[in-house]
């Protein structure tokens, strides 16, 4: 730890013992004296980047879920309806919501007779890179250079972690899938360049040892959990040092934090328990760490993107909540049909409204994450003020594999960058790569001028501070 009694407190400050490295939340201790750092350390506040994928578009992506509105309000501008929607659950935040309706992701559609039907298979690599990806099984696989990916690039290499891809549904990234697709399409939506589709994580032990156990080996960590001690354990010595320098607001920020460390291990170590004891799973196969639970999992997973964006260890994730083809069932969203024969409806209205239920719950996971990141103070803002959370799909009428009008919502600020409480109904034939250039444009890289087949960028307002 790198502390001067009388100076602030670099903003990057962590304490370690045995293996764990814990960055510190942003304190009022770390801003600097003096017009020039605080212009300095404004000047590297970067937006915090979430973008979530979730597959198989959505019920009112078809022309009778339209009509109902059951995707997409009826107005446009800012007087919109949530109601009739599967957004419900977002109408607390709706001045932190833009919706995007009305545009297409032609590059995740057949472009030869040998691709049709692979559509659930190629996907998933289009959603971020908005790119059509090369057909084969083998090693030559091609999409393009995720957005997420481009910002982190540029942005993120001077956090401990640049970026981090998590997944609830298994994946299997090796050898084929079907339809002449490498399983890499299918289980990536992140691309570090055409060729490198990067690694996701689905257990939430492995993804809270890489934020807390950078640098430690197995054998340490391995011994961390055997003696049934918390990783703040091992640090106790050095966070004791720490508070006695900081005033009351900092002392009770840093214990909050804390206290939000030990609740997540807490949960991933009662989830191994139950899974360890040999009765029956809903989830057969899946890590010790992976709740049965679909919520469950999801908060865990929210938990830990809040505690890496309160320390900035990373400012860049992508979440991918479903697998194309998945038969999971979400008994909480009132009604039992699994999840790809549910997106299957036919356009019968009972089928459809059924299917509407699993999108508006998949939704209403949202909001937990929300109440997370504004809880979390950081200066004059919340972290809900300067993060972006991209949510939308690659595909709309999953019943007919069909590209477009497909789903899509950004949440968030983005340090002011998205004024929220916004629907924009696009032309129709506006590929979704012209708001994806948008966003990256709102983060910071207006002199990327392409991705994928964008045509131009949108134009979104900016947040006005009341």
């Amino acid at each position: 730890m790198q502390y001067l009694t009388g100076k602030s407190i670099p903003r990057r400050t962590f304490v370690q013992g045995m293996g764990v490295t814990v960055a510190m939340p942003f304190l009022d201790a770390m801003v600097p004296s003096g017009l020039r750092g605080l212009a300095a350390m404004k000047a590297n506040d970067r937006t915090r980047l979430v973008a979530i994928e979730m597959v198989h578009g959505a019920a009112g992506c078809n022309e009778l879920g339209a009509k109902m509105n059951l995707w997409s309000p009826a107005a446009a501008g800012s007087k919109f309806d949530l109601a009739p929607t599967a957004m419900t659950s977002l109408d607390k935040y709706r001045d932190y919501l833009t919706i995007v309706s009305n545009t297409d992701v032609r590059n995740a559609e057949p472009s030869a007779p040998k691709e049709i039907g692979g559509d659930h298979f190629r996907s998933s690599a289009v959603y971020l890179t908005q790119s059509h990806p090369r057909q084969t099984e083998g090693s030559d696989i091609r999409a393009g250079t995720s957005l997420d990916q481009i910002y982190a690039q540029r942005f993120g290499q001077d956090n401990p972690i640049p970026s981090m891809q998590l997944c609830i549904e298994p994946v299997d990234q090796a050898g084929g899938c079907a339809y002449g697709y490498a399983c890499v399409y299918t289980d990536s939506i992140s691309w570090a360049s055409p060729t490198e589709p990067l690694p996701i994580i689905r257990d939430p032990r492995v993804a809270f040892e890489k934020l807390f156990g950078v640098g430690g080996t197995s054998a340490e960590r391995a011994q961390r959990r055997q003696t049934r001690r918390s990783i703040l354990d091992w640090v106790a010595g050095e966070m004791t040092t720490m508070k006695g320098t900081l005033g009351a607001e900092d002392k009770a920020r840093l214990d909050r934090y804390l206290t939000d460390i030990r609740e997540v291990e807490r949960r991933i170590e009662r989830t191994e328990a139950r899974n360890k004891t040999g009765d029956p799973r809903e989830l057969p196969g899946a890590p010790a760490g992976v709740p049965d639970s679909f919520a469950e999992h999801v908060q865990m997973m929210f938990d830990i993107q809040a505690l890496a964006f309160a320390a900035d260890t990373t400012r860049v994730f992508s979440f991918k909540m479903g697998r194309d083809g998945s038969s999971r069932t979400y008994p909480e969203s009132g009604t039992d049909k699994p999840f790809h024969p549910a997106s299957h409806h036919g356009g019968r209205e009972a089928n459809v409204k059924d299917f509407q239920k699993i999108n508006k719950y998949h939704v209403s996971m949202l909001p937990y994450f929300l109440d997370k990141l504004k809880s979390i103070q950081e200066g004059d803002s919340n972290m809900l003020d300067k993060t972006m959370i991209i949510y939308g799909s690659p595909m709309a009428d999953s019943n007919l594999h069909n590209h477009r009008r497909c789903p899509l919502i950004v949440l968030g600020h983005a340090n002011g960058q998205l004024g929220g409480n916004q629907h924009i109904i696009t032309p129709d034939g506006t590929p979704m790569a012209n708001a994806m250039l948008t966003m990256m444009h709102k983060l910071g890289m207006n002199d990327i001028k392409q991705l994928g087949d964008s045509t131009e960028p949108l134009t979104i307002g900016a947040h006005v501070s009341n």
